[in-house]
């Protein structure tokens, strides 16, 4: 009899903890509704560069622990990255198509950490770009969409590629300190 009622409280947690995570995920996704990237131009042209990488999360600016949940950007995933005259194409397995246009691209840099990816020392990839709002077009929500390169090089060959054609007013990041201490 005692297992059977172990075994109702195990089952009975792991609901519980399941009903909060679904709760948690949909106020994200209702709150970050207004957010998304931009519909892909008809006429993209070559590519100057095409890549493989995971991609790992979008997150606003100087927050890498704060996920959004922008649309085509939601889930981790592996990500094919093209970099076009126009903007960026990110295409993450099972989400659609994410296109951000060089006008909105602020750059791109590296960095160690988002989310749930702690890496080596600058082994992101984090292109910082200006979300397209759809409740307030006047809003500038800067965001930074972290990718990891799959192949050793292409994380500068991405770096240098968006950097030549991003078009957006660059903005100061916050300094954060360390999450390690001294002690």
């Amino acid at each position: 009899m005692d297992k059977w009622i172990g075994g109702i409280v195990a089952v009975g947690i792991v609901i519980v903890i399941a009903w909060l995570m679904y709760r948690s995920w949909r106020r994200r996704t209702v709150r970050d509704a207004s957010l998304s990237s931009y519909p892909l131009p008809e006429a993209i042209g070559a590519p100057a560069l095409e890549a493989e990488a995971l991609y790992v999360a979008t997150t606003p600016v100087g927050e890498p622990l704060e996920r959004l949940a922008v649309r085509g950007l939601a889930f981790r995933g592996a990500a094919h990255v093209e970099v076009v005259a126009p903007g960026v194409i990110l295409r993450v397995a099972g989400e659609p198509t994410t296109f951000i246009p060089a006008e909105r691209l602020v750059g791109a840099s590296t960095a160690s950490y988002a989310i749930d990816r702690g890496v080596e020392p600058e082994g992101l990839v984090a292109l910082t770009w200006i979300a397209n709002a759809a409740d307030d077009p006047d809003a500038v929500p800067r965001v930074d969409s972290y990718l990891r390169a799959r192949y050793a090089g292409d994380a500068a060959k991405i770096i240098s590629a968006v950097n030549d054609i991003a078009a957006a007013p660059a903005v100061s990041r916050p300094e954060h300190e360390s999450e390690a201490s001294d002690d």
